[in-house]
């Protein structure tokens, strides 16, 4: 996650963590040295992000901490009311009607391949599946299910309080993929999920390529530590997508995580569609040279940073997706991509413009930023692939303004 648009970076870490918050980081960290020294004083980098993220009680995801919302925690360190201190907002907190708009989207497949049932993965605060469960209602489209792929306990827990007036409409799901290994029939749903999954990296320094890991150093005497988290760089066969044309110094994210999550998707899927919804580039804009310190950062009180060692736990850890990965991987386990777009243009073909008609100019604000070309517009990106839906045309998200070929 993290609102890949809407963050000021910055190049200094923004500290806005009360003392639990570093106890809990402090806690974290020396997990992290406990793991090193039982795997020999290196983790790959992808390893130390899972942990930096999901670790159980200690991950940035795992702790139940309100992290969505429109406010950071205010400089005094009280607690914003409407958004208790939140690190960044998603465009469902933003606006009502991004779910309103893709809902149109979701009718479309339900009603063309006679199916019942939406899964959403990773989905946060609760807010889009709300969205979502209300415009499909409205539309008259009947659904069994709405089934939530959640593995952080703390964060069912907020989505279970705000999603009970469904009732039992409303399902988690405990693991992925289930364990009867049964096909989908289902719309499939990840609203800047892909993003917070653990990525590698790599390191050209200009002879060969190494994999950027983690290890133990000496900490300054001024900390009080022993020891703190440092990169360490190890020799790798791994190479990225045009290694080629690599600059010296340069450093990439390979999505080998996310891929492999989009072809056990794709290659589960009997009937339906899968519609991934985040910020990225098709792979010839992600390793353009240009771009050669990739695209890692990490997300807290609404502002932006590129050190991921500093206080884990305390923050959000994003990396850009590489959607012509992901197409890939979804096309080779045995989908059809159906569409890429931008988010403006995907929503805009959704009816976002008729659905603002009489908004109040508050919600058409809020709503702008869904489209413009500085905020969430241009660098969010929504990716589909469908399989036993009997498309006569392209789905209405990608009916104009299609960008697969760039793929």
């Amino acid at each position: 996650m993290g609102g890949g648009g809407t963050s000021d970076e910055l190049p200094t870490i923004v500290r806005v963590i009360d003392a639990r918050a570093a106890e809990l980081s402090a806690l974290l960290e020396q997990r992290v040295l406990q793991r090193l020294g039982a795997e020999g004083g290196w983790l790959p980098f992808d390893r130390y992000m899972a942990m930096a993220l999901y670790e159980p009680g200690l991950g940035y995801y795992a702790r139940g901490e309100a992290i969505f919302g429109a406010w950071p925690a205010s400089r005094n360190g009280d607690r914003n009311r409407s958004s208790a201190g939140s690190d960044f907002i998603t465009a469902p907190e933003l606006s009502p009607f991004f779910g309103a708009a893709l809902a149109r989207q979701v009718a479309e497949v339900l009603r063309l391949g006679a199916i019942d049932e939406v899964i959403e993965f990773g989905a946060g605060s609760g807010a889009l599946a709300g969205q979502l469960l209300d415009a499909l209602a409205a539309l008259g489209v009947p659904l069994r299910r709405y089934a939530i792929v959640e593995l952080t306990g703390a964060l069912r827990a907020r989505q279970q309080a705000r999603l009970a007036r469904f009732g039992a409409q409303v399902q988690w799901l405990d693991a992925w993929p289930p364990e009867d290994n049964a096909a989908i029939d289902a719309v499939v749903v990840g609203n800047e999920v892909l993003d917070a999954m653990p990525v590698k990296l790599l390191h050209f320094d200009g002879d060969q390529w190494l994999e950027r890991g983690v290890v133990a150093a000496p900490a300054p005497a001024t900390t009080g530590a022993a020891q703190e988290l440092a990169f360490g760089d190890r020799p790798t066969t791994l190479r990225p997508p045009r290694a080629d044309e690599a600059l010296p110094g340069a450093v990439v994210e390979l999505h080998e995580q996310a891929a492999a999550f989009v072809a056990t998707v794709a290659e589960r899927l009997h009937r339906g569609a899968g519609f991934f919804i985040d910020y990225g580039f098709p792979e010839a804009e992600y390793y353009h040279p240009q771009r050669h310190q990739g695209t890692l950062m990490c997300h807290r009180a609404h502002r932006a940073d590129t050190d991921p060692l500093a206080d884990p736990g305390t923050k959000d850890i994003t990396a850009h997706v590489d959607f012509t990965a992901m197409a890939l991987a979804a096309q080779e386990a045995g989908a059809e991509v159906v569409g890429y777009t931008s988010q403006a243009r995907f929503l805009i073909n959704c009816g976002l413009p008729e659905l603002l008609r009489g908004a109040k100019p508050q919600a058409l604000s809020a709503a702008h930023k869904l489209l413009a070309e500085h905020e969430m517009g241009e660098l969010f990106k929504v990716l589909a692939f469908a399989r036993g839906v009997p498309f006569e045309a392209a789905p209405l998200g990608f009916s104009a303004g299609d960008r697969t070929h760039t793929l």
